[in-house]
């Protein structure tokens, strides 16, 4: 009967939630500006670690911080290109849909010592979790494709990954920093962060801010999208205009 007791109070404690806990978090910067000198941000991100609401409990670590800044989504196509007698020529494609354009990780140590890679791909944590949604049997293409097309996303300093990018100042607050590159894309963008105990997360929170053109800038942007066959216009217009005046130039 004792060792019955015992079993069922290590089980007990094996079926216990998570010590519940929240996250209070904030992001330096609500709104980013591109303008033509535009040539990268400096973002923060930083929060503190509570007591969940009407929990008396005191909350005590180690804790790891994992924080994901995700760009908007599109859909990329990615190629492979053979060399066929001397000429390289397309020879298959496949397509990612909501595929994001910017993907960066901050964490507080080595993602493979804060919990295991079931969790880091179900919450989409890795890169290679975004390339895991394409609709197709084959999967082994599926997964050369995309990690060729992480590798490029990573070349352009869209993707990367920082396991020393989250520092503790206590023992329950934390900052990151990250540097968004200049050829960071427009749009939404969405901060997620993830506390983690023993493997397990927590209490997780999301920020999002915006990255937008402004400006002379805007302006192309929009002409582009909106007045395609105007952009177009008045495109070659300029570049018909600056041929002559640097010829006129040059002639002098």
């Amino acid at each position: 009967m004792k060792r019955l007791v015992l079993l069922l109070l290590f089980v007990a404690g094996l079926l216990a939630p998570a010590q519940a806990a929240r996250l209070i978090s904030q992001v330096s910067n609500d709104s980013v500006e591109i303008t033509s000198s535009f040539d990268g941000e400096r973002m923060n991100f930083f929060g503190t670690i509570v007591p969940d609401v009407g929990s008396a409990e005191a909350i005590t670590g180690p804790f790891q911080v994992v924080v994901v800044v995700l760009g908007p989504t599109q859909n990329r196509i990615a190629r492979q290109m053979t060399n066929n007698f001397g000429i390289w020529s397309n020879t298959g494609q496949l397509e990612f849909k909501n595929f994001p354009s910017y993907f960066h990780v901050l964490s507080s140590g080595r993602l493979s010592e804060i919990t295991d890679i079931t969790t880091l791909t179900t919450n989409y944590i890795l890169p290679e979790s975004h390339t895991l949604v394409v609709n197709t049997d084959d999967w082994w293409r599926s997964a050369v494709y995309g990690q060729q097309l992480v590798r490029l996303m990573t070349e352009q300093g869209l993707f990367g990954v920082q396991e020393n990018g989250v520092n503790f100042l206590s023992d329950t607050f934390y900052s990151a920093r990250l540097t968004l590159p200049s050829n960071a894309p427009p749009g939404p963008y969405i901060a997620l962060t993830y506390v983690f105990k023993h493997g397990a997360i927590i209490a997780r929170r999301s920020e999002g801010f915006a990255v937008r053109k402004i400006g002379f800038e805007r302006f192309l942007a929009l002409s582009s999208t909106q007045q395609p066959l105007l952009y177009g216009l008045v495109c070659v217009l300029l570049a018909l205009v600056t041929g002559w005046f640097g010829g006129v130039l040059f002639k002098r």
